[in-house]
């Protein structure tokens, strides 16, 4: 079975836009870099030769995942979802219980949380969202992180389009 990548609309626009990239800017990049190297010489003893091949092992490496999880892509579109109950693609608002602390969280796909830490959003493989995945409005959750078991409640359930 062929495991699929759940995704944002903004998600999945976001990593065509890295493949195209790193096709069109970063691939023939290092093929220049490479192609520089060789006429320095002594292949077995050049660094720059070295390590230009490496960045391409890399680069090659990217393109391949991208490709796959773009291929294998579910796009969910968040526009079209709706209700109290959190699901992928969900913006939830927690009240902590300790600290009595309301706090908000998306829920999407693991590459577009890695790429933008500072807009409170969360892959939905975390521990926070595994907790919160199909709970709803006035639920208490406990949510087992590396500090220890918190206790909330949810507050909110929004579906919106992160930016």
């Amino acid at each position: 079975m062929t495991k699929t990548f759940p995704m944002t609309k903004e998600g999945h626009v976001a990593l065509q836009e890295e493949l195209k990239h790193m096709k069109s800017v970063e691939r023939p990049s290092i093929v220049n870099q490479i192609a520089e190297a060789r006429e320095h010489g002594d292949l077995s003893e050049n660094a720059e030769y070295h390590a230009a091949k490496e960045k391409q092992g890399f680069i090659e490496a990217r393109i391949k995942e991208l490709e796959g999880k773009l291929a294998h892509a579910q796009v969910i579109d968040i526009a079209t979802l709706s209700g109290e109950r959190v699901v992928f693609g969900a913006t939830v608002t927690i009240l902590d219980a300790d600290t009595e602390e309301e706090k908000t969280f998306s829920i999407v796909g693991e590459d577009q949380a890695a790429a933008h830490p500072d807009k409170h959003v969360i892959g939905q493989a975390s521990p926070i969202a595994r907790a919160l995945i199909s709970k709803s409005v006035g639920d208490e959750v406990e949510i087992r992180t590396p500090a220890g078991i918190k206790e909330c409640e949810i507050l909110e359930v929004e579906y919106k389009v992160i930016t």
